[in-house]
């Protein structure tokens, strides 16, 4: 099968062609052949600094977590999919796990599910990752109808599913952006966006919470960010964040009695824990998808196989608008 794989890891590393093996399916995985795949921080994370990562593949490295594609060949003990079925997931790219920058991928069966049918396969490729990231943290936080959610960096890879997440579950959503793109998108997405670059967190807490903050912070800008996203919580609030290294003073957390929490959806793929868990929250993806109430927000240029470099420059430029998507 064709592949782009890295022989080196760091900034000057180049995605090389090769004919590698095709993967041999074995019990409960399948073989997928896979339509797209999209990039996310983590991969170009993994790029530049390798083996500094304790999740970076061993070289020659297959990338590419995300995926959408067509199951070819099924494992012993799996009775929930076939030979033909559209499926999508997060199930490789890290460790000892191939990634979707190939023709074909072995993919565990707890890690996938039947692609949404209202989704195009760009359109679900772009979606596991940062769906199963968004629908975690809120689920974690507590979200119900009638909490008021402030989602940090709405119109992101992350925070765009959030706000439409929050908005099906019945929340009261409002999330930050900057620049006319992003409020807008934040907007069309059911979020009353706010501005960051021109509004105090003490301001836009006043107008929409009447000083009392907000019960669920989402944060998914991290680092300094954090500090904000204490400011802007109600207390006893959740602040859930995706971005949390980084050294911080917890004593405004402290005094309003707020529960922090960490969401690292790269867990059961590295730990072999509880990997059904995602494979169940795709299910729940693709039923609200097929609802008409989520759907993944794309850059507006299209990369194909050969183009794998200028596409994880697209993301690390920092001019993408939604999931960059790779068609293979």
């Amino acid at each position: 099968m064709k592949a782009m794989i890295l022989n080196e890891y760091g900034e000057s590393a180049r995605f090389q062609p090769a004919d590698l093996p095709e993967p041999a399916v074995k019990p409960g995985h399948v073989v997928v052949r896979i339509a797209a795949t999209s990039v996310n921080t983590v991969d170009t994370m993994i790029r530049q600094m390798g083996t500094d990562l304790p999740l970076s593949p061993a070289l020659p490295a297959v990338l590419g977590m995300d995926f959408a594609g067509t199951i070819t060949e099924i494992g012993e003990g799996i009775s929930d999919f076939a030979v033909g079925d559209d499926v999508y997931g997060c199930a490789g790219g890290l460790a000892d796990l191939q990634g979707a920058l190939a023709q074909y991928m072995l993919a565990d069966v707890r890690l996938i599910a039947h692609k949404p049918k209202t989704l195009s396969m760009r359109e679900a490729a772009a979606l596991p990752l940062v769906g199963i990231t968004a629908f975690e943290g809120l689920k974690r936080a507590g979200v119900a109808t009638g909490s008021k959610v402030l989602v940090q960096g709405g119109a992101g890879g992350v925070g765009h599913v959030a706000v439409q997440l929050a908005k099906h579950f019945g929340a009261d959503v409002y999330a930050t952006g900057s620049g006319e793109r992003q409020l807008a998108a934040i907007e069309r997405f059911g979020g009353t966006p706010i501005d960051y670059a021109a509004r105090k967190v003490e301001e836009y807490v006043a107008e929409y919470t009447d000083g009392a903050g907000f019960g669920i912070v989402f944060d998914t800008v991290g680092g300094a960010n954090l500090t904000s996203s204490f400011e802007a919580a109600a207390l006893n609030g959740n602040v859930a964040t995706t971005v949390s290294l980084v050294e911080l003073d917890l004593t405004p957390a402290h005094f309003k009695g707020l529960s922090l929490h960490v969401v690292f959806m790269l867990i059961p793929m590295l730990h072999n824990l509880k990997r059904e868990d995602h494979g169940a929250i795709l299910a729940s993806l693709a039923e609200i998808a097929d609802s008409g109430a989520l759907k993944p927000l794309l850059d507006d240029q299209s990369f194909g196989f050969s183009d794998v470099g200028a596409a994880y420059g697209r993301l690390t430029s920092g001019n993408a608008i939604g999931k960059v998507v790779v068609e293979i």
